[in-house]
């Protein structure tokens, strides 16, 4: 009997399927909305009288009941790079000719719409799609699985049995959008400000059925990677991953001259309006993998893709007023106070205006008629005055000699462009230095954001940054909103952040000019909190990316006797104050490239990938002339193939395990 209803779920999912493929994938539905009701109610009944039965890619999974009481870790197999941008004709070209330098030939480019929405990945195994996470910083991203899953536009199982991850970018189309924020207004509930807004906050939803509630979409623009397939192109790539069952990104044209290249940008700023869904640029990228991999990428961008940002749209409105606001490391900025008016797809009603020589050189007035864009598509800015609109009423301003904030005096130095408050007991420093201390690219203290923050600092519940790790349970549960639950929640994510690492914790202090980048490459290079506080400017100097202004800053801040202090405290709270990553770690494969391919026994994936990286090496995904060692598992694909064809070493697991210890 099991089998007989087997086969009938089977054919049932099955059909579903290709409804749900020809609906938000092709946009050509073939049934009425009551059949697939009808087909769906079959599903749902079947399913209910043999739950043994159900599957976890069957349509009817995808929409969870349950809520999740946090998102939990991805680390992508392949970095999810970000692309570097350009903004006009020159920089294209720039691109362009760094291009044919490094190849030594005519590429082929392949444009695509820069989906204005949030990176995802999605894993595949044996043909099921396992797992979903969003980009994060790139490395490590959140696990969001239950959320994707309801998004029809991603299937639930492909067309063959693929292993293979691929990403994409997730969009509220603008006609969900518009029918999202009325039913919000409907309810009294605050507004999205723009499409990719309400989407991101869709998808990190706790509650997988009210992601589901807002009709989200997908374009899937790339293969990281796949297990016995190879691809010659991107084009041939895209076509594969929509023979799968994937909605892929539209290709625009396919080109190799970049003039044409250039007029298909002006042509799309204007025809972007046109479209169901925000872009806010084009894509350019090499469609030819083999130059992908001759061009390799840097840290943070692929050197084979290029984005084109479009033109920021310009507003006029008034500057009602300008206030000044006192940051973590004392510098007041003035803020534009604007009539309010949508730039961008999102309202607007404060811009900053950087510092005096800002002001003085745009002669911003109070009063005055700005026009107003946001930069990259999201920060406010003052372009210029509309000088001939003045009435004669307009007030100039003056940067206040006393901070709004504590009344202590207000300096600027010689040489910088920044005043600075001088109050050591500032409140607004302290405030914006504890928000910095908790983010999540620093201590990442879930659940003390800048509301607890106010709470904790208005209550004398702390001083500074170190006071979070002496923080009671007595001390929160009296506080607004905090009730048991939450207090033992913050208490041990409180406990969780003392573990974040020497680089995490340097970045944390807020120490002028010192970025994660910079915290990082100090905290490997000194390994411990005690050598770095020892040290002299000559000895940051020996560092690679670390300069004099960033040297000065770090060795000045540990000459403050109260900064010597924190850290005392830090210590007592059993803070790890010492780099442990990289201790003892031989870079014996420093400077070689490897691929691997088929199924590994002693490892997984990932694992041989960090045990490379590690260790200096550089793992790709397709084999070129630039690869000096394809590792070959069970059933390795075409791969191999290809190391053969181009006379690259080719060892198995077992030469692996003895090269390593061979170098």
């Amino acid at each position: 009997m099991n089998r007989d209803i087997n086969e009938i779920l089977r054919r049932l999912r099955d059909e579903i399927r290709q409804h749900d493929y020809n609906y938000y994938v092709l946009d050509n539905p073939t049934i009425t909305d009551a059949e697939y009701d009808g087909l769906m109610a079959q599903l749902i009944e079947l399913e209910e009288e043999y739950p043994h039965l159900i599957t976890s890619d069957s349509p009817t999974q995808r929409v969870g009941g349950g809520l999740r009481n946090e998102f939990g870790v991805v680390h992508h197999t392949v970095p999810m790079l970000s692309l570097s941008n350009s903004f006009n004709e020159g920089e294209l070209r720039d691109f362009d000719r760094r291009v044919k330098q490094r190849i030594g030939a005519l590429p082929k480019y392949v444009i695509e719409h820069k989906i204005d929405g949030l990176s995802v990945s999605l894993e595949y195994i044996d043909g099921i799609f396992v797992r979903g996470a969003t980009r994060g910083d790139g490395i490590v991203g959140e696990d969001i699985t239950l959320n994707l899953k309801t998004i029809k536009s991603i299937p639930l199982k492909l067309k063959d049995p693929l292993t293979l991850t691929v990403r994409g970018e997730v969009f509220m189309p603008k006609h969900a959008f518009v029918a999202l924020n009325e039913s919000r207004s409907l309810k009294g509930q605050s507004l999205f400000a723009n499409p990719r807004n309400a989407a991101a906050g869709s998808l990190r939803q706790l509650d997988p059925s009210i992601t589901a509630s807002r009709s989200l979409d997908i374009f899937v623009f790339n293969v990281e990677t796949i297990q016995g397939n190879y691809f010659n192109s991107h084009v041939e790539a895209l076509n594969f991953l929509g023979e799968q069952g994937f909605k892929t990104s539209p290709i625009i044209a396919v080109e190799s001259s970049i003039d044409k290249v250039i007029d298909i940008c002006t042509e799309w700023s204007e025809r972007r309006h046109n479209l169901y869904y925000d872009i806010d640029g084009l894509v350019i990228k090499i469609d030819d993998f083999i130059y992908r991999e001759v061009l390799g990428e840097t840290t943070r961008n692929p050197r084979w893709a290029i984005a084109f940002k479009f033109p920021a749209e310009q507003k006029e409105t008034k500057i009602e007023d300008i206030i000044v606001q006192v940051g973590r490391t004392g510098v007041l900025t003035p803020t534009a106070i604007l009539t309010p008016i949508t730039v961008a797809g999102s309202v607007v009603s404060r811009a900053t205006l950087h510092n005096e020589d800002y002001i003085e050189e745009k002669d911003i007035r109070i009063g005055d008629i700005a026009v107003i864009q946001k930069a990259g598509d999201v920060i406010p800015e003052v372009v210029k005055i509309r000088e001939d609109r003045r009435t004669g009423n307009e007030v100039r301003f003056v940067m206040p000699k006393n901070c709004p904030e504590c009344g202590a005096d207000v300096v600027r130095l010689k040489g910088e462009v920044a005043s600075r408050c001088t109050g050591n007991a500032c409140p607004a420093q302290l405030k914006r230095r504890l928000i910095h201390f908790v983010s999540r690219d620093a201590m990442d203290i879930e659940g003390l954001g800048p509301a607890m923050v106010t709470q904790l600092l208005e209550n004398k519940l702390i001083s500074d940054a170190a006071d979070i790790y002496y923080l009671t349970y007595d001390d929160l549960i009296g506080l607004e909103r905090m009730g048991d639950k939450s207090v033992s929640n913050l208490l041990k994510a409180i406990e969780v952040s003392k573990t974040r690492g020497l680089d995490r914790f340097l970045f944390a202090l807020g120490i002028p000019l010192v970025g994660a980048r910079a915290a990082k490459l100090i905290a490997e290079h000194f390994q411990s909190i005690d050598k770095i506080m020892k040290a002299d400017k000559e000895a940051f100097l020996e560092i690679d990316e670390i300069g004099e202004k960033i040297a000065q800053s770090i060795t000045g801040y540990f000459r403050e006797e109260q900064n010597i202090e924190l850290i005392r405290k830090f210590r007592y709270a059993d803070i790890q104050l010492e780099y442990e990553k990289a201790k003892s770690i031989v870079q014996n494969l420093r400077g070689l490239t490897f691929v691997v391919t088929g199924t590994l026994e002693g490892y997984k994936r990932d694992e041989i990938k960090d045990l490379i990286e590690e260790r200096g090496g550089r793992v790709v995904g397709n084999v070129s002339k630039n690869v000096d060692y394809v590792i070959v598992g069970e059933s390795p694909g075409s791969k191999l193939d290809r190391a053969k064809e181009l006379n690259i070493d080719i060892i198995d697991e077992k030469e692996f395990n003895s090269f390593l210890k061979d170098q």
